[in-house]
């Protein structure tokens, strides 16, 4: 495709709230190339063969299986997909590699060894480091005879990262920075050999360093006791006095900032895909474990209670799939668009990943969820069951809590939501104010400019933005006003993130289906969609109840009910025939 089809065609970052996208510029998991096809392959093969028969050992403390694993992965190419081929990488798409991360997301524990190793861990260097440590240290990690790091959180320093307390002071001969300081949850840091490391030249400027295992003065401290992917090595880091050479600096004195925050933008995006792998395989455990369960005389999966979990299970996880391979081939697209007009692939990486930050919050947000909810309805369906280590449930159930963490919590992720759209407007790259004045106008004049739909959920959709259109852009305005200062209103933000959160996945789901429909997809999207249409009239509520004022509010609410307006169906039935079907197939087959 040409740089100027992609240009006329692709929607930019946050424009998915007033622009409509099509179902030909959305690439979806029906969309896989056969190349795309047989890489998934030898990643399920992968997890069967290799990870599957190990991953009790690593459950029970033996951490070192992780090395053997990523060597393993190195020996396939998995560990440097996404790595050029100056380094030893195989340079594939980014839809491929999404692929092989939502595949190795079934691993549990192990898939946060994998993503540490590949996203955070390699990839500053890929993007700041000089030709010198690309060099150095790019091909060894490409392998697996390297394990890379990151150090980043401290005890005082969670989610305001910026307020760390690590310092890097200049030697007297000026040939080394003298590291001190303390990191905590650092993955992998029990076998790793190359830590990147943030610290404060001077106590003031914020830098990153490439660190190497056995420095003098790098410890560690003892395996941490975690809730769960205990497969996994965390630990302490501590640094006393080490000396890193003026060479490991990396990117520029006073920039780790630039490092630390848009590798969190594509570390937020892998998450999506990882959590969507640990959905897959949970809804399998549930759906297994539900057709050979007998009660009453009867296989439990024949029970509408437990179809109606597993319908669920299934739908939401089908959602989070629309929205991750959209995410996927969005960013795709600008990174080969960004290719053509004469930059380097790690700036068009770069440049992708903060183009479509807001979507990668959602699908972070989204996806964690979701394998969250897959997890704990998993342990229900096995009932007593799911409380007993003879069961991946338990496993699974502890596992999937960390991802609602990960790479700024879920809140920390909601909060932002609306920061990066304001952000975006003021600079003239999202012109909201003209959208959100439209709704204005057809809410006192009833006119929405003679619009024309192909289906009620195509309507659905777009009334969908206009709640939110109408919401932010009331918000906005008393912002500006000095009205209200959102900064204290996080459950303000919050209420009109998930309206955001639904309007994208909403919309993702409705572009899956038309692309590709059949009868089961059809009633995956009304189930979602009737649900959408609730979760985003709730929250409207919630949020007009919090910053209109009374007597202003009676027009919002009218707004919301004449925008919120899916019609009734019958969700039971829709259920029945969506579990009857993972049923029949004994695994998410979809």
């Amino acid at each position: 495709m040409s740089s100027n089809i992609i240009a006329n065609s692709l929607l930019k970052g946050a424009h998915f709230l007033i622009e409509p996208a099509k179902t030909t510029e959305t690439f979806t998991p029906e969309d896989f190339s056969e190349e795309q096809l047989m890489v998934r392959e030898t990643a399920r093969q992968f997890v069967l063969q290799d990870h599957s028969p190990l991953s009790d050992k690593m459950e029970n403390g033996d951490h070192n299986l992780n090395r053997d694993l990523l060597k393993k992965l190195g020996d396939l190419g998995l560990l440097g997909a996404h790595m050029p081929e100056e380094y030893g990488g195989i340079s594939m798409d980014t839809n491929t590699n999404t692929i092989i991360t939502e595949e190795l997301g079934k691993t549990g524990a192990f898939s946060t060894t994998f993503g540490a190793h590949t996203g955070i861990g390699m990839l500053p260097i890929l993007y700041f480091g000089t030709e010198e440590q690309k060099k150095k240290y790019l091909p060894s990690l490409i392998t697996g005879d390297k394990v890379a790091c990151y150090c980043l959180t401290e005890p005082g320093s969670g989610s305001d990262a910026l307020a760390a307390k690590s310092t890097a002071i200049l030697s007297d001969d000026k040939k080394n920075y003298i590291l001190n300081g303390q990191k905590m949850w650092i993955s992998n840091a029990g076998f790793a050999d190359v830590f990147i490391v943030f610290a404060k030249i001077n106590g003031t400027d914020f830098t990153g360093f490439i660190v190497e295992k056995g420095w003098e003065g790098l410890t560690l401290g003892e395996e941490e006791k975690k809730l769960g992917i205990k497969g996994s090595s965390t630990r302490q880091v501590f640094f006393e006095n080490v000396h890193v050479p003026l060479e490991n600096l990396l990117g520029e004195a006073g920039k780790g900032h630039h490092i630390a925050f848009n590798v969190l933008n594509t570390g937020r995006f892998k998450i999506g895909p990882s959590a969507l792998g640990g959905s897959k395989g949970l809804i399998e455990v549930s759906v297994k474990y539900a057709n050979q369960r007998k009660q009453f005389g009867k296989e439990i999966s024949s029970f509408g209670a437990i179809k109606s979990k597993l319908a669920q299970q299934t739908t939401k996880t089908y959602a989070v799939g629309a929205a991750t391979y959209r995410t996927s081939g969005l960013i795709s697209d600008y990174i080969n668009l960004l290719k053509e007009e004469g930059k380097s692939t790690e700036e068009s990486k770069l440049e992708a990943a903060e183009e479509y930050a807001l979507e990668s919050s959602i699908l972070k947000v989204v996806a964690t969820d979701v394998v969250n909810y897959v997890a704990d309805e998993c342990v229900q369906i096995h009932g007593g069951m799911g409380y007993s280590e003879e069961t991946m449930a338990a496993r699974g159930y502890r596992d999937s809590r960390i991802a609602m963490i990960y790479e700024g919590t879920n809140e920390i992720n909601r909060m932002l939501m609306l920061n990066l759209i304001f952000k975006r407007a003021m600079k003239g790259e999202f012109d909201f104010s003209t959208a959100a004045l439209k709704v204005q106008q057809e809410l006192l004049t009833g006119k929405n400019g003679q619009f024309s739909y192909h289906s009620v959920e195509e309507k659905t959709v777009s009334n969908f933005k206009k709640v939110a259109l109408m919401l932010i852009g009331s918000v906005a305005q008393q912002a500006m006003k000095g009205k209200i200062d959102l900064k204290h209103e996080q459950e303000i933000l919050i209420n009109l993130a998930n309206i955001l959160i639904e309007v994208y996945m909403s919309e993702s789901v409705y572009l899956r289906t038309a692309k590709n429909p059949t009868d089961l997809k059809e009633a995956m999207t009304k189930v979602y969609l009737r649900g959408a249409n609730e979760r985003i009239r709730i929250n409207a509520l919630e949020a007009i109840g919090s910053f209109v004022k009374p007597e202003l509010q009676q027009g919002f609410v009218e707004g919301v009910n004449k925008f919120c307006n899916y019609p009734l169906c019958n969700v039971k039935e829709l259920n029945r025939e969506i579990a009857d079907h993972i049923i029949a197939q004994n695994s998410y087959s979809v």
